[in-house]
């Protein structure tokens, strides 16, 4: 076996050594660092070094080499190693990105991980880093509705004024309305949960009609008003005013933001506002048909 030469340290840099290798605040990897330069200043065989330090005979000769090149401040940090793979340059990610932006394949809708790749040579992982990092996601399309309501601007005006500034010794309450809820019963009586097993409900199930739920959500409290009707029409609409009526302080006045329903406008709802003053509607802007 080859011995490890002799090499010089001065008295500075073994002093230095030795502190390293006594502070119990070093890090492991840098003692046995120093470890190695200092039996390697006093001629110790390379074998004898890695059996010392519990390190390989290759460890050994690199960490000598680096004293020798770059002394003790060598020791306390790793060499920097070139990345595995060259970085994308500029140029390829602004091909990527544009492509993405402005054109599409030949042979589908939108760009695909694998279909990029190949189109620019690049791997799948390094297109989805790209993508994830400019937050482009050619695979999902969210739509939009432009409303027709020409008094639209001023219907939204209306409606985030009240919920963002109500009127003194007023009420403002969301109303709304979700008809035609199936009621559904299992055709047997399931099993509850239980260690070791899930709950159980059987497949089918039997229909027990539908019905209507009638909602008003105080924006003061949270509170609701519920109210279940078997139809949906505005002579229940207006039993629904009468129970929010009869629940709610009468010396308050009541600004209801509605939808705009048929069963909302009816003679026969006009005429029990006109003769209820406390209850004002307001209703939503109508979306796009």
């Amino acid at each position: 076996m080859r011995n490890i030469e002799r090499i010089s340290v001065s008295e500075a840099d073994r002093d230095r050594l030795e502190r390293l290798v006594r502070d119990r605040n070093t890090p492991q990897k840098v003692v046995w660092r120093a470890r190695i330069v200092l039996l390697a200043a006093n001629g110790l065989q390379a074998i004898g070094i890695a059996a010392a330090v519990g390190k390989s005979l290759l460890t050994v000769r690199r960490w000598r080499r680096r004293y020798v090149t770059k002394g003790v401040d060598g020791l306390l940090k790793d060499a920097t190693r070139p990345p595995r793979r060259k970085p994308l340059t500029a140029e390829k990610i602004k091909q990527v990105v544009d492509m993405t932006l402005h054109q599409t394949p030949a042979n589908a809708t939108h760009w695909s991980l694998s279909g990029m790749a190949a189109a620019v040579g690049l791997s799948r992982s390094s297109i989805q880093r790209i993508w994830s990092k400019h937050g482009l996601k050619p695979h999902l399309i969210e739509t939009f509705k432009i409303s027709r309501d020409r008094n639209f601007a001023a219907k939204v005006k209306e409606v985030v004024g009240l919920y963002l500034n109500p009127p003194d010794k007023a009420l403002v309450l969301c109303v709304d309305e979700k008809s035609q809820i199936q009621a559904l019963d299992r055709t047997q009586p399931g099993l509850p949960m239980k260690k070791g097993r899930a709950g159980t409900m059987t497949h089918d199930y039997k229909r027990n009609g539908t019905t209507t739920l009638f909602a008003a959500l105080n924006m003061l409290d949270g509170r609701v008003i519920g109210q279940c009707m078997p139809r949906h029409r505005h002579c229940e609409f207006l039993r629904f005013l009468k129970t929010i009526d009869r629940q709610t302080p009468v010396d308050l006045d009541l600004h209801l933001i509605v939808d705009n329903y048929a069963t909302h406008k009816t003679e026969a709802v006009k005429g029990w506002l006109k003769r209820h003053k406390r209850f004002h509607l307001h209703f939503t802007p109508t979306s796009a048909s």
